[in-house]
């Protein structure tokens, strides 16, 4: 099958693109409004985009709450999912109006941040509070890039900054509702050439 994305409607393409970059991490973003109301909201098209500086970004689509409170105050958490409250995360990501608060929704635990104003998700193993550094508009949605100004790291997850993946339990998303655990790995050794 070739698929031509100028002559496919652009939900099929969308089923295509998710059902083959696969797993997705998953962004769980925590914001607050410019009148201080929370929101917490899981991303999919996630990833790292420098490491020096620290810039991870992520793509919302259409006017979402996240969107709006990032170009209100400049502000987010992005705390990464594990899969025992994969769930909680589920439930947040229901379309919910602005105002409510989707941490008292989903039963999340939130906490204060060190850096930034955006509460941080508690039953996170990994948070990174983030500065906006860029938001690109793209097509129905935006590239928001954002500089990792501190990282928490739960002190039982890490050894001499290594994350311990089974200590970590990170979920991924896969297409539609399916989710994918990180438990089945293998190690492959790269080449030195």
């Amino acid at each position: 099958m070739i698929i031509d994305p100028k002559s496919t409607p652009p939900v099929d393409v969308y089923k295509v693109l998710i059902g083959s970059i696969v797993p997705r991490p998953i962004a769980f973003v925590s914001t607050l409004d410019a009148d201080g109301v929370r929101n917490v909201a899981p991303f999919s098209f996630f990833t790292v985009a420098s490491s020096d500086p620290p810039i991870v970004c992520f793509t919302p689509t259409g006017q979402k709450d996240t969107l709006i409170n990032i170009r209100a105050t400049g502000e987010f958490v992005v705390n990464i999912v594990s899969e025992d409250f994969a769930e909680e995360m589920n439930i947040a990501s229901g379309t919910y109006p602005p105002h409510v608060d989707e941490f008292a929704v989903s039963g999340l635990t939130p906490i204060e941040s060190t850096l930034v104003k955006p509460p941080r998700v508690a039953e996170s193993r990994v948070q990174m509070e983030c500065r906006r550094f860029q938001i690109l508009e793209i097509g129905s949605g935006a590239l928001v890039l954002g500089e990792v100004v501190l990282i928490h790291v739960d002190d039982r997850i890490i050894e001499n900054y290594r994350i311990d993946p089974d200590a970590l339990r990170a979920i991924g998303r896969m297409g539609g509702n399916t989710y994918a655990r990180t438990t089945d790995r293998f190690d492959l050794t790269r080449p030195k050439v």
